[in-house]
């Protein structure tokens, strides 16, 4: 963990983005994101089956960050397998897709990114298993390095939405830990820092995984960037005050008319926003579109544990056997979205005519 942030204060050029998430020849080490903030371990994993349940435990998280996991998985896949015979490796490295795809169901970057790999590997391969292997790797790499270009991307595209001296409110985390290093609904902050505007970031704790305190706080003072942590139940509070500019948080699937899928307590947000008149944007890469669904009320929500809401730091909170609903995930009404900042520009509604114009999309 660095000793201090004096090197990396607002305005002085390039921030520090350590790597979420790389690949060192025949394994993967992640930053182990449950650990922090008290301590930043870096994991490394040799086994698919390992890293799909690190997807699972959140030890790595973000939707463009499981997007390249599930990648590396099906790399670790191809090398783990014993088989000497294509259509056996092929047969071993589908059920890897499968087992990494399953882990998470709502962002639709992991599903898009194993498909990804196993296509163009598959095609590269011409039938070799030592060249399907090695084109599981080339190909993993190649969407990593993706990953971070686009990042930059939407942070150099959004950072003309910012003014200097704005205030910027949060939810969860869209930094560098959700991508393989440098952030989505955060890229646009480091971008405007970068360009030598001051930039304040108001950031929400984040019930029930407390990402935005745990990490989105840690990532932003680790760079120097000035940030104040509240709980969700104040983000309307603080837009009601004035001290609000612009609301930006990430999308782990958008759909095709627009509506966004983002972690619980994201469509309040919005809600407050329109009523306090404050633009809300929503910040991701292409991978995260998904044409193929009509809206929002086709996105699959992820329902996770009770003892997420039941407990906290291993306290029980609640009376034992209590009903609990705890999605990871809400919907957010294309029409609450005043833009979406993407790697190809910022896109205003109506969202089937601009953002999916010509085909794009994570998925068709």
């Amino acid at each position: 963990m660095a000793e201090g942030n004096d090197s990396k204060r607002q305005g002085t050029g390039d921030l520090e983005h350590p790597r979420t998430i790389e690949w060192l020849g025949d394994r993967v080490r992640l930053i182990d994101q449950t650990c922090l903030p008290g301590r930043l371990v870096r994991k490394e994993i040799t086994d698919y089956r390992e890293l799909a349940e690190s997807i699972r435990r959140l030890e790595v998280r973000g939707a463009p960050a499981i997007g390249v996991a599930g990648a590396m998985g099906l790399a670790l896949a191809g090398l783990e397998s014993e088989a000497g015979d294509f259509e056996e490796l092929l047969r071993d490295v589908k059920e890897a897709a499968e087992h990494l795809a399953g882990t998470r169901p709502t962002a639709v970057n992991l599903r898009w990114a194993v498909d990804r790999v196993l296509r163009s590997a598959t095609s590269e391969a011409g039938g070799d298993p030592e060249a399907l292997r090695a084109a599981l790797v080339d190909e993993a790499l190649a969407l990593t390095e993706e990953d971070r270009e686009l990042s930059r991307s939407i942070g150099r595209h959004g950072a003309a939405l910012l003014s200097d001296g704005d205030t910027v409110l949060t939810h969860c985390n869209a930094g560098g830990l959700a991508t393989a290093e440098y952030g989505t609904a955060l890229a646009v902050v480091y971008a405007a820092v970068e360009d030598g505007k001051t930039i304040s970031v108001f950031a929400d704790e984040t019930r029930p995984l407390l990402q935005g305190a745990r990490l989105t706080a840690w990532e932003l003072g680790e760079r120097g960037i000035d940030v104040t942590l509240l709980v969700d139940s104040a983000a309307a509070s603080a837009m009601s005050r004035g001290w609000i500019d612009k609301v930006i948080v990430g999308a782990d699937r958008i759909a095709a008319n627009g509506d966004v899928a983002n972690k619980i307590g994201t469509m309040p947000l919005a809600l407050s926003a329109r009523r306090f008149d404050v633009p809300f944007y929503v910040a991701a890469p292409f991978s995260t579109l998904d044409a193929g669904l009509a809206s929002g009320s086709e996105i699959p929500i992820e329902e996770r544990s009770p003892e997420e809401v039941t407990t906290f730091g291993g306290v029980c909170t609640a009376p034992e056997g209590v009903r609990v609903y705890n999605p990871a995930f809400d919907v957010t009404p294309a029409g609450l979205v005043s833009a979406i900042i993407t790697d190809s520009g910022v896109f205003r509604p109506p969202y089937g005519e601009t953002l999916f114009a010509g085909g794009r999309g994570g998925r068709a």
